[in-house]
C-alpha cells in the first residue's frame, strides 16, 4: 500500500464543473483572491503538496518520500514568505493611495461647511437689499475731518491789512513830490556821498575786526595785564554811545593842539583829525569792542582738543590760532559780523552831524535844503540805504554758506537755485494742467 493511496487528492476542476453564469461574476469572485496575498499563498501551498503527491510513483516507500516532502515544504515556505512580502507592499501602496483621497475628501468637506456658513450668514434673497446693506455695514465709515477755525488769525489779519491800507493812503494823499526821488537818484552829489558811505563803513569794519581779534586774544590770555586792559577797553567803548565818541574824536584838537608820536609822526591835531579820520576812529574803535566779544565767542566754540592736538604736532600758539582755531571759529563769527557790517552802514550816518563827514545822508540833506525837497531827499537816502543793506545781505548769505560746509552734510539751496527749482516744477506741471 503506497502513500498516495492514503492521502486524499484535492478537488480539481474537471470537465463536469459548472462555469460561472457570467463573466462579471467570475471577475468579482476572483478579485478578492487577488487582493489577499495570504489566501493566494495558502492555495499555492495546498496545491503543491497535492501535485507532488499525485506525481509520486506508486512503488516508492515512505522512507524514500521524506526527503522529497521536506524539500517541497521548504520551497513552499519560501514562496509563502515572498508572497507575504509582496502582499505587505501592496497594502502599503493601497494605504498611500487612499490618503490623498481622504485628504481631498476632508478638503471638500471643509469647503462644503464653509459654503454652509456663508450661506447661513448671507440673508436670504428676495428680502430687499440685504446684501448691499450688510456690505455697507461691514465697511468702516469715512472720518470727516472738520478743520479748526482760527478766528483770531482772521481778526489779526484784517487789522493789519486795515492799518497798512491807512498808512498807504496817508502817504498817497500827503504833500510829497515823489517824482523828485527818481530825478535825483543818480545825482553826482548823491553818488559821491554813497561812495563815501561805503568806504567809511568798510574801513571802519576792517579796523574793528582786526582790533577785535587782538582784544579777544588778549582777553583770553593768561596774562593778567593784557586781560585787564582788554576788559577795560571793551567796558568803556561799549558803555558810551557812538555819537558821543564821534564828537570826542572830532573835537580832540581843543585839548590836544598837537599830535606827537615821536620820530614816527608829529603834526597839528586840526590837520590830523579831519572829518574822515574822526569818523574812521570813532566808528572803528567802537566796533572793535563789539567784535572782540564776537571773536571770543567763536574761539571758545572750538573744542580744546583741537588746540591740544596742534600742540602735540609741534605748532606754537600763534600758528595754532591762525591755522587751526580761527578757520573753525569763522562759522560762528561770520553771521554776527555780517549783522555788524549792515549796522555799520546805517551808523555811518551819524558821522554827518558829529564829524561833518560828507556821506550819503549829508549829501541828500544838502540837496534838500537847496531845492526845498527836504522830505523827498530823506526818502531818497532811505532808498539807497535799503539797496545797500539788501546787496550786502546777499553777500553775507553766501559767506555764511561757504563757512558752513564743515558743519552741514548738504548745503541749503541759494535763492537763485530755489527760483530755478520752482520754475522747473511749474514748467513740468503746466503741460499736464493744460492737457487735463
Amino acid at each position: 500500500m503506497t502513500a498516495s493511496s492514503d492521502k486524499p487528492e484535492p478537488d480539481k476542476p474537471g470537465p463536469d464543473t459548472p462555469e460561472p453564469e457570467n463573466k462579471d461574476a467570475a471577475e468579482t469572485a476572483a478579485k478578492p483572491a487577488d487582493e489577499s496575498g495570504d489566501a493566494k499563498a495558502a492555495d499555492k501551498a495546498a496545491d503543491k503538496p497535492a501535485d507532488a503527491a499525485a506525481e509520486t510513483p506508486a512503488d516508492e516507500t515512505p522512507a524514500d518520500k521524506k526527503p522529497a516532502d521536506a524539500a517541497s515544504d521548504d520551497k513552499a515556505s519560501d514562496d509563502k514568505a515572498g508572497d507575504k512580502k509582496a502582499a505587505d507592499e501592496k497594502a502599503a501602496e493601497a494605504k498611500a493611495d487612499a490618503k490623498p483621497s481622504l485628504d481631498k475628501k476632508s478638503g471638500d468637506d471643509a469647503k462644503a461647511s464653509a459654503g454652509k456658513r456663508t450661506a447661513a450668514d448671507t440673508p436670504p434673497p428676495g428680502k430687499g437689499k440685504g446684501t448691499a446693506k450688510t456690505a455697507a455695514a461691514a465697511m468702516p465709515e469715512a472720518i470727516k475731518a472738520i478743520p479748526v477755525r482760527h478766528y483770531g488769525r482772521w481778526v489779526s489779519a484784517v487789522l493789519v491789512l486795515g492799518l497798512l491800507a491807512l498808512l498807504v493812503n496817508a502817504f498817497a494823499t500827503a504833500n510829497v513830490n515823489y517824482s523828485a526821488i527818481p530825478d535825483y537818484l543818480f545825482n553826482s552829489t548823491v553818488v559821491e556821498g554813497l561812495g563815501k558811505t561805503v568806504l567809511i563803513s568798510v574801513l571802519a569794519m576792517v579796523l574793528g575786526l582786526v582790533l577785535g581779534i587782538l582784544l579777544a586774544v588778549m582777553r583770553l590770555s593768561k596774562n593778567p595785564v593784557t586781560s585787564s586792559v582788554s576788559w577795560a577797553y571793551i567796558w568803556f567803548f561799549r558803555g558810551t554811545p557812538v555819537y558821543v565818541q564821534l564828537l570826542l574824536w572830532f573835537n580832540l584838537a581843543l585839548i590836544f593842539p598837537y599830535i606827537n608820536l615821536g620820530f614816527i609822526y608829529r603834526d597839528e591835531m586840526s590837520d590830523f583829525m579831519t572829518p574822515f579820520m574822526a569818523a574812521l576812529l570813532g566808528l572803528g574803535l567802537n566796533e572793535a569792542a563789539y567784535m572782540s566779544e564776537i571773536v571770543r565767542a567763536g574761539i571758545q566754540s572750538v573744542d580744546e582738543g583741537q588746540t591740544e592736538a596742534s600742540h602735540a604736532l609741534g605748532m606754537n600758539q600763534g600758528k595754532t590760532l591762525r591755522r587751526i582755531v580761527l578757520p573753525q571759529a569763522m562759522r560762528v563769527i561770520v553771521p554776527p559780523t555780517g549783522n555788524e557790517f549792515i549796522n555799520m552802514l546805517k551808523t555811518s550816518s551819524l558821522a554827518a552831524s558829529a564829524a561833518q563827514y560828507l556821506e550819503l545822508l549829508r549829501s541828500t540833506s544838502d540837496i534838500g535844503q537847496t531845492t526845498g525837497a527836504t522830505v523827498e531827499m530823506l526818502f531818497l537816502a532811505a532808498t539807497w540805504y535799503l539797496i545797500l543793506t539788501s546787496v550786502f545781505s546777499v553777500g553775507q548769505y553766501y559767506l555764511e554758506r561757504h563757512y558752513a560746509r564743515g558743519s552741514l552734510r548738504s548745503l541749503p539751496l541759494t535763492p537763485w537755485q530755489k527760483v530755478k527749482k520752482n520754475l522747473a516744477t511749474f514748467s513740468h506741471r503746466s503741460p499736464e494742467g493744460m492737457s487735463a
